[in-house]
């Protein structure tokens, strides 16, 4: 009997007979038993940076960024250590403020922001998203050398003193996330969003999955948060069952160096070959829309090597109880899955005229698409899943029949429970 992470709870199965299956987790480390301790520790003792409660003061202004809550930063328990550290060294209340990264999201709402923080953060400090398509709090930063446009949040460019929150895991673009992603994108603009995630920046064969060295995507967000001001993160590791592995904090580009160099270890895993089929599993809060949970097909197939050889099968298990997603982008990228004739023509429209923030994702996965078929299990709209160019299966067994009926009945499969945590590296060439 296999696993994956299906909602807030786990979807069971077994293979077809003549199936052959390999499971690839992440690998196990104790977790951290006391997170907070760990990150105040970790606060007092920073990487390439003084201690945090000696970096402000009284009169000083402050901005933490933090992620949505698309991702799983255990913001609740990193936040307040580092309040507690502020409030130590006599930094005021008033001129503290929390500043929510969503990209390109929809708006987070006030129960996300306790979720995230904690009631008594949200009651007691600022708390804000950032505004993407709002020029009247942005910050031209100008343009890097390779033309991209810079920009920021006004909370996050007027601080003295500006830390960021995250965490480090493998990501399809930056390499591994975390960083100086949660500021860079997380609190720019519009047209900074749109040149990082264009047509160019993603067929570039260095932006790929667990790549930093002569990343684009990672040196234009490094840019970005150094011309912003970034001085401090706070940053974790995760296990396959979100816990706590390994904290950091202290100067961003030493600090993040130590968390990808641990991160390679736990999420790294080698596979002996390409598959036929791949079971990648998401799990909430990903698996939430469409958008975030076509994430783990293109997380696989971005490999430094495709997971799932070239006409084989990609298979998705999402309630997608959201549809798409309720963001600008989340809904742009459905528009151009569902308005396109087929996924050349996404392909080739990207490439000759581009596209806004958050239609990426459609382009993305038509590179998915023009080598895979992606199936999409449990979805509580398989029409909306179908329309996207995608397809659709109440269950498992009913995915395994569409497969079986053009694969034929004797298949090497790969299960990857926690395809957003685990980067199978195949070693056959």
């Amino acid at each position: 009997m296999y696993r994956v992470p299906f909602d807030k709870g786990e979807l069971a199965f077994e293979l077809p007979p003549g199936w052959k299956g390999t499971v690839v987790e992440s690998r196990t480390v104790p977790p951290i038993q006391d997170v907070p301790a760990a990150v105040s520790a970790a606060l007092a003792n920073p990487t390439n940076s003084r201690p945090l409660r000696d970096m402000a003061g009284p009169g000083d202004k402050v901005c933490i960024v933090f992620t949505d809550i698309t991702r799983s930063s255990p913001d609740h328990l990193l936040v307040p250590p580092v309040l507690s550290d502020l409030e130590a060294a006599g930094v005021h209340d008033e001129d503290i403020t929390l500043l929510c990264g969503i990209g390109l999201h929809r708006p987070s709402t006030l129960e996300e922001k306790i979720i995230k923080l904690g009631q008594a953060v949200v009651d007691r400090y600022r708390v804000i998203d950032n505004e993407p398509l709002n020029p009247e709090v942005l910050v031209s930063l100008g343009t890097t050398e390779s033309g991209i446009p810079l920009s920021v949040h006004k909370a996050a460019y007027e601080a003295d003193l500006l830390i960021a929150t995250g965490i480090v895991e493998p990501h399809q673009y930056a390499g591994y996330s975390g960083g100086r992603k949660t500021l860079a994108v997380g609190a720019a603009g519009e047209a900074m969003i749109a040149y990082t995630h264009g047509p160019h920046m993603i067929d570039d064969p260095a932006t790929r999955l667990g790549r930093i060295e002569g990343n684009p995507f990672h040196e234009a967000i490094s840019e970005a948060a150094k011309r912003a001001g970034l001085r401090f993160i706070v940053n974790v590791v995760q296990d396959d069952q979100k816990r706590v592995a390994y904290v950091r904090a202290g100067e961003p580009e030493a600090a993040f160096g130590e968390l990808v160099a641990f991160a390679k270890t736990l999420y790294e895993v080698p596979v002996p070959q390409q598959y036929d089929v791949a079971v990648a599993g998401v799990g909430f809060p990903k698996d939430a829309n469409l958008y975030q949970a076509s994430r783990a097909a293109s997380y696989l197939f971005f490999a430094p090597t495709p997971v799932v050889r070239p006409g084989g099968v990609f298979i998705v298990p999402a309630p997608c109880g959201e549809g798409a997603g309720e963001g600008v982008g989340e809904q742009r990228f459905l528009k151009a899955m569902q308005d396109a004739p087929d996924v050349q023509s996404i392909l080739d429209d990207a490439r000759e005229h581009g596209y806004p923030p958050g239609q990426q994702r459609a382009f993305v996965m038509a590179k998915v698409l023009e080598a895979n078929d992606v199936i999409v299990v449990g979805a509580e709209d398989p029409t909306l899943v179908a329309s996207a160019k995608f397809l659709a299966a109440p269950t498992m067994e009913a995915a395994f029949t569409m497969i079986g009926q053009t694969l034929g009945n004797e298949l090497d499969v790969l299960v990857v429970p926690h395809a957003l945590l685990t980067l199978p590296i195949v070693q056959e060439q």
